[in-house]
């Protein structure tokens, strides 16, 4: 993997650092609250809860966690930057958490190529028309990072894709968000504790599949 640091240009976190920076993409404020687009933003909240750690305001633009997963020092963010400029906080956390590789890097993000509820898994790869990501590899220089990708499914004929990302999901696909968020919180910490190659393996098989 290439060095995030050495992309960066700058000096990494002095002390102890993090081992990996787990980001939740998504738009700040009440109004984006439980939209489509920020399902990316819900799983890291919801894992940051579950360990007993609320995100809370940092100084890199973002609401931070700081937590163990195993052995493993790990942070949680979710940028304040909105979901188009969310590469200038994660810039900003790598730094301060001496996070120097792209598999120290997990961005957890909706998909709208991906049917309503589904997970995948992968390491680097293109940006699949992702705003978000588009910032994150503008601003640290590298694909190199992994993204787990959280489908919304696709917008009805008559809707624009920005659309339906910015509204908030009937009852039934929230239900269904939600049991994929917790799949995600799931999946996150398997790649913390197993590597990321043995959770693909588990996230990225279809239902058909275990049959």
């Amino acid at each position: 993997m290439s060095l995030l640091s050495r992309k960066l240009g700058e000096k990494v976190r002095q002390g102890t650092p993090s081992d990996f920076l787990i980001v939740g993409l998504g738009n700040p404020g009440p109004e984006f609250d439980g939209t489509r687009h920020n399902v990316g933003a819900d799983c890291v909240a919801v894992l940051a809860l579950r360990l007993g750690r609320p995100l809370s305001k940092g100084k890199e633009r973002a609401l931070v966690s700081e937590v163990v997963i195993g052995s493993k020092r790990v942070v949680l963010a979710f940028p304040q930057t909105y979901m188009n400029n969310s590469g200038e906080s994660v810039r900003l956390l790598a730094r301060r958490h001496g996070i120097e590789t792209g598999d120290q890097l997990i961005v957890v993000h909706d998909e709208l190529d991906l049917e309503l509820g589904r997970l995948k898994l992968k390491q680097g790869g293109g940006m699949a028309g992702h705003n978000g990501l588009k910032s994150i590899t503008q601003h640290v220089g590298t694909t190199d990072f992994a993204r787990l990708r959280i489908g919304v499914g696709k917008p009805p004929p008559s809707q624009a894709g920005r659309d339906w990302v910015l509204r908030r999901p009937s009852k039934s696909d929230k239900l269904v968000l939600e049991r994929a968020i917790e799949e995600s919180v799931a999946a996150l910490e398997a790649v913390v504790n197993d590597g990321i190659d043995a959770t693909m393996a588990v996230v990225n098989r279809r239902p058909d599949d275990q049959r």
